[in-house]
């Protein structure tokens, strides 16, 4: 097996044991805080706790894995295979451990708080589901309608999710404590907030736009001394109408003042940009980085004679 197919491999296994963690570590907080503290929630699991009211509070799980597989069954029939693919893994492991979990914690309280228990739940929530969701997978459940509903009537996914959740959650007004819905609400709302910050940690750069006469010192600076890739954009100048060129790079925060640093140093009245993208995808950040070889002076010769 060579360097290729052992990083593949070590790639699907990373995959595999995040896409696990992450569903293992949604369930603890249905198991160890939201059910056992009659507290309630969104999607699949708000389901459970509702059917659970009228059938038995320790068959949540099983509730759950039925209405997951229910779920998946339709989205396999609309969304395709590509999605079946996605999503197995998501549908089936967070109702496992969340039997597991509740199995093992029995008749006992992680904690009697209320609030801390709200806390708690909808931080573990939103960690796992982020992580789960980074990775590119699915916890199946409740993500599939608004799927489904923005193939075909182009409604945001966002939008659908936060309908099903709210939705769910003021559904088990009927026969949950009015004040255990407003704990409800807090928690969708914290661990929506938490997997938007988890979705992109480590993702987010700085993106810098160079404006400057000494252009291709700069540029020199920048792949030669930073080692970073630059895009050369030629644009014209608002005022008087004359060509200019503008240097795009993506950088670093860490390595962001020395940039700045230099650029300044070769041209005090160089132009500057910052911003912060959310996410850089590509070769040199998604992609493995690729060395490439300068031209040489004789190489060009005999491109030119060429």
């Amino acid at each position: 097996m060579n360097f290729l197919q052992k990083y593949k491999w070590w790639k699907y296994v990373r995959h595999f044991l995040i896409v696990v963690a992450g569903n293992a570590i949604a369930a603890a907080a249905s198991a160890f805080f939201i059910v056992p503290n009659g507290l309630v929630m969104g999607g699949t699991t708000g389901v459970g706790i509702f059917v659970g009211q009228f059938w038995s509070e320790q068959a949540v799980s099983l509730i759950v894995l039925i209405a997951n597989v229910v779920l998946y069954l339709i989205g396999v029939v609309t969304l395709g295979k590509q999605f079946a693919i996605s999503t197995l893994m998501g549908t089936f492991l967070y109702p496992v451990f969340m039997g597991a979990f509740s199995a093992i914690l029995g008749d006992r309280l992680l904690t009697t708080d209320t609030f801390l228990a709200t806390v708690c739940g909808g931080l573990f929530m939103g960690i796992g589901i982020g992580i789960v969701i980074r990775e590119g997978s699915s916890t199946g459940g409740t993500d599939i309608p608004p799927l489904i509903f923005h193939k075909y009537f182009g409604l945001p996914v966002s939008v659908g999710l936060w309908i099903i959740d709210i939705s769910v959650v003021v559904m088990q007004a009927f026969v949950m404590p009015f004040e255990s819905v407003l704990y409800g609400i807090v928690i969708v709302l914290l661990y929506s907030f938490i997997i938007d910050q988890i979705s992109v940690i480590g993702q987010k750069k700085t993106q810098v736009k160079i404006i400057s006469e000494k252009y291709e010192e700069i540029r020199e600076m920048i792949v030669e001394t930073l080692g970073l890739g630059v895009t050369v954009l030629y644009g014209e100048t608002g005022f008087l109408k004359e060509n200019c060129h503008m240097i795009l790079t993506v950088v670093s925060n860490r390595r962001l003042v020395r940039l700045k640093n230099e650029v300044h140093r070769i041209d005090p009245a160089a132009f500057l940009t910052v911003s912060v993208v959310s996410e850089v995808r590509g070769r040199g950040f998604s992609m493995e980085r690729l060395y490439l070889k300068k031209p040489t002076e004789e190489t060009e010769i005999k491109t030119e004679e060429s």
